[in-house]
């Protein structure tokens, strides 16, 4: 029988999950102030545009997923709440937070008793996708704003590029926190090694960065045709995600939500949508972006060298910028592809922990619908199969079948 487990390293991840949450509170409202008070108020607009919508975004994915669940509270801190009170806290976008309170409470219970492990974890996976989508609503589009900014401005100094390459950092870890909530569905002989998580982690973050720079580069020189590429984009990505018939909520509103955040997340990085083979999904997707890397990079280029800008930056130099932003995106993918090849476990649905009782039932039970018939018939006992590991998140489990099957 399959059975979650949550140590040491879990907590740890949930714990620096917590502080980058607070963190990132704190220079949200440090950019805002700045923008303010340098009377920049169209990007405190764009800036508060992203805020305001991915905690929307966020807070709606919450609320359906409690509703799913018959607004099951499984925490001291959630049962202390009324329903009334929740949906007024989901109102006030503070139901995110109030999740993340739930989980440090159950995390430090679990420590205490086992009895707890698998709500810990169940609770943990939920929070690793709502800070996913947070990241590719937020914190992606934010950083793309703020390097627009340095690029309009010619503040390159290095103080201001380890900025942004803490930012990017901060994105791929919580692509990889999401990746560390997938292992936990292995099984133990197929538990990857921490050099796999590392590896993940060095490819997403020169895939996104690439990505990112790219779309900083031309919204610098274009930034009236930012929007027009985004949802040109978006809505052939939203069109590719349907095509895939996606099956992750439990209700046809929450789906079609569900593949509008996907086609956002692609704009920025890759998310395995359905279960089975997906390489040329995978193969057509990275072509894409590869393409449009090299179309924005070379626009780029060709506006700063035909125009007159802010500021000046010799041909060379520009050529030199737009291959290296290709280049990256191009060994990022070489260290994806060495991933798949050494660390990347293949199973089927029924390896995977967290089968259904339906499953369960059906892989334990030595019967076969005829005999279950008969023994019914003639009287005859037989031992019940043991009971199922009810405590599993199928959300995430459907994530984990699209991503190792």
């Amino acid at each position: 029988m399959s059975v979650f487990q949550y140590n040491r390293v879990d907590f740890f991840f949930t714990c620096l999950g917590l502080v980058f949450l607070l963190l990132d509170i704190g220079l949200d409202i440090v950019a805002a102030v700045s923008f303010y008070q340098e009377k920049a108020y169209v990007s405190l607009s764009i800036l508060l545009l992203f805020l305001v919508g991915s905690s929307v975004l966020v807070q709606a994915y919450s609320w359906l997923w409690y509703s799913y669940e018959d607004f099951e509270r499984q925490t001291k801190v959630e049962r202390c709440l009324t329903l009334s009170q929740l949906r007024l806290l989901h109102w006030l976008q503070l139901g995110i937070y109030f999740r993340h309170a739930g989980v440090v409470e159950v995390s430090i219970r679990s420590f205490c008793t086992k009895m707890t492990e698998g709500c810990a974890v169940y609770l943990s996976h939920d929070l690793s996708m709502l800070r996913l989508i947070e990241t590719f609503s937020e914190s992606s589009p934010q950083l793309v704003l703020m390097l627009t900014i340095i690029l309009q401005r010619g503040e390159l100094d290095p103080v201001t590029v380890l900025k942004a390459f803490g930012s990017a950092s901060a994105i791929a870890f919580s692509v990889t926190t999401y990746h560390r909530s997938l292992r936990s569905f292995l099984p133990e002989k197929e538990k990857q090694q921490i050099v796999s998580s590392v590896i993940y982690f060095l490819w997403n973050l020169l895939l996104i960065s690439s990505r990112l720079t790219s779309l900083a580069l031309f919204a610098s020189v274009l930034p009236c045709f930012m929007f027009a590429h985004f949802f040109c984009s978006w809505l052939l990505l939203l069109f590719f995600v349907w095509h895939c018939e996606t099956d992750f909520m439990d209700s046809p509103v929450g789906e079609w939500l569900y593949r509008a955040t996907v086609g956002l997340i692609w704009y920025f990085n890759w998310f395995n949508v359905v279960e089975g083979k997906t390489r040329f999904r995978t193969l057509l997707y990275h072509g894409f972006i590869v393409a449009d890397v090299s179309l924005l990079c070379g626009l780029w280029c060709w506006r700063m060298n035909t125009e007159e800008l802010y500021f000046e930056i010799p041909l060379l130099y520009t050529v030199i910028t737009a291959v290296s932003v290709v280049s990256t995106y191009l060994f990022g993918l070489l260290l994806k592809i060495i991933y798949y090849k050494c660390y990347h476990p293949n199973l089927s649905k029924e390896q995977l922990k967290g089968v259904t009782p339906e499953e369960e039932l059906a892989r334990s039970s030595p019967l076969s619908g005829d005999e279950v018939d008969s023994s019914l018939v003639s009287g005859r006992s037989f031992p019940s199969p043991p009971a199922p590991d009810l405590k599993h998140n199928k959300r995430m489990r459907k994530l984990a079948k699209n991503f190792y099957s």
